[in-house]
């Protein structure tokens, strides 16, 4: 017995949906030849946008990873980290922790960078990372109040 929606579904992939887009197909790619950017001719990404469908191969390989603390050794979300080449007086990299303190940045190897952490209230932390040697570093970062002193001592 043949119903209606195995004749509808037969017809759906006999024929072809009609194109709805009046623009015209996209040309053809340029010859081949090689791009000494390294960029191979394409645009940057824009600011938040995710391009995992599109293999790029300058994407950066190394990975800087960690979780932040706070003076009780919990977990600390929303705080800025913020990175730079050694040397450099402008961060090239920021973002914020996720709701377990963690962060991931990932970066071009083959430089020295500083991880610089910062929230307030609290004493701003340094890290230096080394991307030379292998292709990823874990952070483990503790914040201090700023203000209080270990022992308790009024200043």
């Amino acid at each position: 017995m043949i119903t209606l929606t195995s004749v509808l579904l037969a017809a759906l992939l006999h024929f072809p949906a009609p194109s709805t887009s009046q623009e015209p197909p996209p040309p053809p790619p340029p010859a081949a030849t090689p791009d000494p950017s390294g960029t191979s001719g394409q645009p940057a990404p824009a600011a938040g946008s995710s391009s995992s469908k599109t293999k790029n191969k300058s994407i950066p390989s190394f990975l800087i990873i960690g979780t932040v603390f706070n003076e009780k050794a919990l977990s600390f979300p929303g705080v800025q980290v913020r990175i730079r080449r050694t040397g450099e007086k402008k961060f090239q990299w920021e973002t914020y922790t996720n709701s377990r303190g963690e962060f991931a940045v990932r970066v071009p190897p083959g430089y020295d960078y500083e991880v610089v952490i910062h929230v307030n209230k609290y004493e701003d932390q340094t890290q230096s990372v080394d991307s030379k040697v292998d292709v990823q570093q874990r952070l483990s970062v503790k914040l201090q109040p700023r203000g209080k002193t270990k022992t308790g001592a009024i200043s």
